[in-house]
């Protein structure tokens, strides 16, 4: 998956602020998207890293590479462990 352009609105913008999650981090994991898989309503949920943290980013796609950001949260128990998964084999 590469992702070019992420569109951004007062709505998604408001919708991360209150996951306390910033523009500069969801940016930051889809530069460097670590698992990725399809989603409910033809989204996909891309995880990354930032710094120590873990995000979830759901993300609608509008065309070639052009995504719009419908959420971002703190990356649950479950994806973290995929992450981790990941990073291990990386390492290995």
């Amino acid at each position: 998956m590469v992702i070019k352009e992420l569109i951004w609105n007062k709505r998604n913008l408001e919708h991360i602020k209150k996951h306390n999650v910033t523009v500069d981090e969801v940016e930051s994991i889809a530069r460097k998207i670590v698992v990725h898989k399809k989603a409910k309503q033809g989204r996909y949920s891309i995880v990354g890293r930032v710094g120590s943290r873990i995000i979830t980013v759901i993300i609608n796609r509008i065309g070639p590479g052009i995504y719009y950001p419908v959420t971002a949260r703190d990356a649950a128990k479950k994806e973290r462990k995929r992450i981790y998964e990941k990073e291990k084999k990386q390492i290995s």
